[in-house]
């Protein structure tokens, strides 16, 4: 009864920020703007509606994802509102149907050990959606991570991330000599090697992540961990010496501010913006993030800071490690390997996206362009995560 109210009262919290939020927003244009209050109402009504259906049909599972989900989905739409409205809805409606799919995985699907023994079909899916970009793609920012079909586009790393995810999981289940690593590293490998090709160092490092995070948990091996260490900074070196796209984030990283008017211009111009709000921020709305290149996307976080400061952007970081912690919690409770495995894969997905972006923009490590979950502008990322998060929603209930 204690989690019920817990529950209950984060989400009165989330729903008075998102109150809060879009209150001021109207407030910042002259004469008040309603399309602000109308836009609040519905992600309330969506939030609502989800925890509802979650809550009094599937009551035994972990409603604290749905609702750190929600409270950061809150936080992006409300700033992509602030910086182009078109955006925010169209962030509204991915966001409506992302949610959609949430409950449906979670209604709909059967007991998940049913799935573990589709592993070629996640193995034919993963070299698909990994090698379409490749060969179809189209180039944004620099990466060939995009393809368009008419009026159509989307990342297709972005699929593959959760069929390499489903089939880690599948082969890993069954482990029990070295040999049954040789096809699970060989797929590794091969959509490492074709992240690196479109220029996705992102995405490269994301599925590194998660295979490394997954290879340990299936075997408990150190030395296996150290091999493949070893090996990704052998296949590192070699990229920086073959790909002159590697060398340059690279020589971006060690020195921002010697190319602050070229090449590491939005890694300059979002450290300013973060040091310019300081602790508090400049206020919502007070800002400058015009001058922030890809504001919508690779470098909200800069924006957040500047105007809602350092604390509302460590305030995001604790959401996404209490995020972590609950999809992880869910692993411990199932019996099932492959279950097992996929929660631990798609909790480490997540992790790993939000370290190399906020990483990225605080120069920690070399930028890469992806997304920040749930915050930043991004249909096909907002619709994966949902449904990645769906299926450890749906492991929670059977644990």
């Amino acid at each position: 009864m204690n989690s019920i109210k817990d529950e209950r009262k984060l989400l009165g919290l989330t729903y008075l920020l998102c109150i809060a939020f879009f209150v001021n927003l109207g407030f910042l244009k002259e004469p008040f703007d309603k399309g602000a209050l109308i836009m609040g109402a519905v992600i309330c009504l969506l939030i609502g509606y989800a925890y509802f259906i979650v809550r009094k049909f599937f009551p035994d599972g972990d409603k604290f994802i749905l609702i750190f989900v929600c409270l950061l989905s809150v936080i992006g739409i409300a700033m992509l509102y602030r910086l182009k409205r078109s955006d925010s809805i169209k962030q509204v409606i991915w966001f409506c149907i992302s949610i959609s799919v949430y409950i449906l995985v979670v209604v709909l699907l059967p007991d998940l050990k049913s799935f573990s023994k589709y592993k070629r079909l996640y193995m034919i899916g993963t070299v698909v959606f990994m090698a379409m970009a490749t060969l179809i793609g189209t180039t944004v920012y620099g990466a060939k991570n995009w393809v368009i079909i008419g009026p159509i586009s989307f990342q297709p790393s972005e699929f593959g991330k959760l069929f390499l995810t489903a089939y880690l999981a599948s082969s890993l289940k069954d482990y029990k000599t070295f040999k049954d690593l040789i096809e699970p590293a060989i797929i590794v490998m091969v959509s490492l090697g074709f992240m690196v090709i479109q220029r996705d160092l992102g995405s490269a490092l994301i599925f590194f992540g998660m295979s490394v995070t997954m290879l340990y948990i299936a075997t408990s091996k150190l030395k296996y961990i150290i091999a493949t260490f070893v090996m990704s900074g052998t296949g590192a070196f070699a990229s920086y010496n073959m790909f002159s796209h590697v060398r340059k984030r690279v020589m971006i990283w060690k020195d921002p501010w010697k190319y602050a008017n070229d090449e590491s211009f939005q890694i300059v111009q979002g450290l300013y913006a973060i040091s310019s709000g300081g602790l508090l921020g400049s206020g919502l709305g007070f800002g400058l993030p015009g001058l922030v290149p890809v504001r919508t996307t690779d470098f909200i976080f800069a924006v957040i800071c500047e105007e809602l400061g350092i604390i509302m952007g460590l305030g995001i970081i604790m959401l996404y490690f209490l995020l972590f912690y609950r999809c992880m919690r869910a692993a411990i409770y199932v019996e099932d390997k492959f279950s097992q495995l996929l929660v631990v894969g798609y909790s480490a997905m997540l992790a790993s996206q939000v370290l190399v972006i906020i990483g990225g923009v605080m120069n920690v490590i070399p930028l890469t362009g992806i997304t920040l979950p749930f915050v930043s502008y991004g249909g096909t990322s907002m619709l994966t995560m949902f449904f990645a998060l769906g299926i450890i929603q749906k492991v929670s209930e059977e644990g």
